[in-house]
């Protein structure tokens, strides 16, 4: 008799059956295991200095997961989690992996008519909440609603709790950042997360101390594969609940941080408060991810001697798929890298062009989104996950991220990359943060436009001159407005297409 869940049908993940035929591969429980080596090593450690052992931290899941089962959780249940971060969103994703549910990550930044999409796409039965989100989780269409202090709470029942993991098995549903269209569901296995892992501890080493502040959420795709290499690496885990660049810059002075996970805007702010001079000790790594960067911050780390690592990933890769390694990080400025071992790479284009679409292989990427054959159908070919980002690869193998797909802006026929004139412009002083996008116009079709966030007094003039000398005219936003802040999502990532409706309130 084969066991199996409908969701595996659909992405065709293996099955296992009472006889252990085409078993997936199994491993132990992996904080269990890590509480098991390393009792007494720090598994969390917070901004304000509470700290919380693997040891402890298994107990404490194991008992919040029998609370859990007595409200009806269970192996395959759909369980969602509304929090920013916390010690008990940490707890509970340890506490559902015990139980063998998966779970649905929801950002807290989104409407409940949002939220209300993603839990009845993913067919969520139970909602866990932060005692703050309460009253906009009782918004939400889900049958069972907890927060994290009701679930404390509640008795606890005498449950089975998973010994071991099936690398085969889901564990985690991300919706997209939903830039564009609605977001989809993408599921990752255990096995995902597991090889992302693998392949980042290989391509960036490990060190007895090595110790990773985390400024993300754990609802972002980045900042939950992070928790779980702590786990994995048997690690400390430093978090934040979220980005400031004040105290994340002492953090990284004083708390032994050799490792930061960081998006663009976030190696801006903090490079910006730097004092000439100043240098890390501890600091080994400064893991960039998010899109493109511009070469001019890239160029600015590179004088603070901040060891900036670009990598290239998305939630569909479980993070990073291709990082540029510390022996090129100098040679290679502005390069993502080569993929990740064991991934594959390759770029889709048209013959005698260089640019073209991204596709990507391996075991940490997803095999699909959840309840979405059409948008499997059009993603995947023969296991190869068509990214929608373009890019090229070099003399020597080595990937450059040009832009995402749905951002090119095509004028009068000539191909224009919002990401470069934002990088260029970047490497004015007095441009704090800027945007383009492409404008539909009668004549060209789409021109760009520039959205600029200024650091003081700045004139339009100003900025046309600094242009002058690094693009050609037709690449030249045709419009510049000055605003007060980018649309970002809760990931840092610039929101695109809300950038034309700045244009009404400029």
């Amino acid at each position: 008799m084969t066991k199996t869940f409908a969701y595996r049908q659909r992405f065709s993940f293996s099955t296992t059956n009472e006889e252990g035929e085409k078993m997936g591969e199994i491993i132990p429980h992996w904080l269990t295991k890590q509480a098991e080596l390393s009792p007494n090593r720090i598994a969390i450690e917070w901004e304000d200095g509470r700290r919380v052992t693997f040891h402890q931290l298994k107990t404490r899941s194991q008992r919040l997961a029998r609370k859990l089962a007595n409200s009806g959780v269970k192996k395959g249940s759909h369980v969602a989690i509304l929090s920013p971060n916390s010690m008990e969103m940490i707890t509970a994703i340890h506490a559902l992996s015990y139980l063998g549910a998966v779970i649905v990550l929801l950002n807290i930044r989104l409407t409940a008519e949002e939220l209300n999409f993603q839990v009845k796409d993913a067919e969520v039965s139970h909602l866990l909440t932060d005692d703050s989100m309460l009253e906009i989780g009782q918004k939400l269409n889900v049958p069972v609603i907890t927060s994290f202090t009701m679930a404390e709470k509640s008795a606890e029942k005498d449950v089975a709790l998973q010994e071991e993991i099936n690398l085969d098995d889901p564990f985690t549903i991300m919706y997209t950042s939903g830039t564009t269209g609605f977001p989809k569901g993408v599921v990752h296995t255990y096995g995902n997360h597991w090889w992302s892992a693998i392949s980042s501890a290989l391509n960036l080493g490990l060190n007895q101390e090595d110790k990773w502040l985390i400024p993300l959420p754990l609802f972002h795709v980045s900042g939950l594969s992070t928790l779980l290499k702590g786990i994995i690496y048997g690690m400390p885990v430093h978090l934040f609940v979220k980005f400031d660049e004040r105290r994340v810059h002492e953090a990284i002075m004083t708390k032994g941080i050799t490792i930061i996970s960081v998006v663009t805007v976030m190696l801006q702010r903090w490079l910006h408060i730097m004092e000439e001079g100043e240098r890390p000790d501890k600091l080994r790594c400064a893991l960039l991810g998010g899109g493109p960067a511009p070469k001019s911050l890239l160029e600015k780390a590179k004088k603070r001697n901040i060891p900036v690592f670009q990598s290239y990933g998305m939630t569909e890769t479980s993070s990073q798929i291709a990082t540029l390694s510390p022996t090129d990080a100098l040679r290679k400025l502005g390069s993502a890298g080569k993929p990740l071992f064991p991934a594959q790479l390759r770029i889709d284009k048209k013959d005698n062009e260089k640019i073209g679409e991204i596709v990507v292989k391996g075991p940490m990427v997803t095999k699909g989104y959840y309840n979405r054959d059409d948008a499997n159908r059009d993603a995947f070919t023969d296991g190869w996950l068509k990214t929608g980002d373009l890019g090229y690869l070099d003399e020597d193998g080595y990937l450059y991220v040009v832009d995402r797909r749905k951002d090119l802006i095509i004028s009068g026929g000539e191909n224009i990359y919002p990401s470069e004139i934002e990088g260029v412009l970047s490497g004015m002083e007095q441009i704090k943060e800027v945007g383009v996008a492409g404008k539909g116009d009668p004549d060209w079709g789409q021109v760009p436009v520039a959205f600029v966030v200024p650091r003081g007094k700045i004139a339009k003039e100003e900025i046309y001159r600094f242009l002058q000398q690094k693009l050609a005219k037709y690449k030249w936003p045709k419009e510049i407005y000055f605003v007060d802040a980018l649309p970002r999502n809760a990931a840092n990532k610039l929101v695109r297409h809300k950038l034309l409706d700045l244009i009404d309130q400029t």
